[in-house]
């Protein structure tokens, strides 16, 4: 069982109110959240990318869940905490668990760069 989560993700950050106003929208009006890589535009924004996808539990020769996980990174000029934050709220109601979360220093660039891990374990079809 295959299962694609990137337009729910996609729909969920950016409907989230808190996010919405603290990273901004593109020039198509789009809230700054992009699958795999950002277009080039201005920071604040936000990527993220699935890391695996697998199935995990099977019954009468079927699978019947997949464990994903996917990666959320936040760039910015300055703090990443508040995105981060709005970030978390949205993948726990979409019954994400962060399991890793770590600031990369990219300050010679004058980028802040915040990396959250999550994973999910996604029941039937």
């Amino acid at each position: 069982m295959m299962i694609d989560l990137k337009s729910t993700i996609t729909q969920a950050l950016r409907s989230n109110a808190a996010l919405a106003s603290l990273l901004g929208r593109d020039e198509k009006g789009n809230v700054k959240v992009y699958p795999e890589q950002s277009p080039d535009i201005s920071m604040p924004y936000v990527t993220y990318f699935e890391l695996t996808n697998y199935e995990n539990k099977f019954a009468n020769d079927r699978s019947i869940s997949s464990e994903i996980h996917f990666q959320v990174d936040v760039w910015s000029n300055g703090n990443t905490f508040p995105i981060a934050q709005a970030v978390n709220e949205t993948m726990y109601e979409l019954g994400f668990f962060r399991r890793a979360a770590r600031d990369f220093n990219e300050n010679e660039k004058g980028i802040y760069h915040k990396v959250l891990r999550y994973s999910k374990t996604h029941f039937g079809g």
